[in-house]
């Protein structure tokens, strides 16, 4: 595996960046971590929006395959998904402001 996220395919200096910027350092860290938490994390960290695009280059990087390759046949199972971690994030998020008994 490369050292430097910027050696992984489809990703550049300014992704590196970002990705550094919330704590991903290396691409062993992309790896454990994830395509969609990492995407999450730059949501949620980051007041720039990342398009979809965004998430099929990590899913690509780490998978060594092309972006458009990763748009064209896994786009809506990674959607699914995207949806799923969501909808998670939502209910942990209610159960976390619920009461006690």
């Amino acid at each position: 595996m490369p050292e430097k996220l910027r050696d992984l395919p489809g990703l550049g200096i300014k992704t590196e960046q970002a990705l550094m910027d919330v704590g991903i350092e290396s691409p062993a860290d992309l790896l454990a971590l994830g395509a969609i938490p990492t995407f999450l994390r730059l949501a949620e960290k980051r007041a720039k929006r990342h398009s979809l695009n965004f998430l099929y280059a990590l899913v690509g990087a780490i998978e060594g395959r092309s972006w458009l390759s990763v748009a064209q046949q896994d786009r809506y199972s990674l959607l699914m998904e995207l949806e799923g971690y969501q909808e998670l994030e939502a209910w942990l998020s209610e159960a976390e402001n619920e009461p006690r008994l």
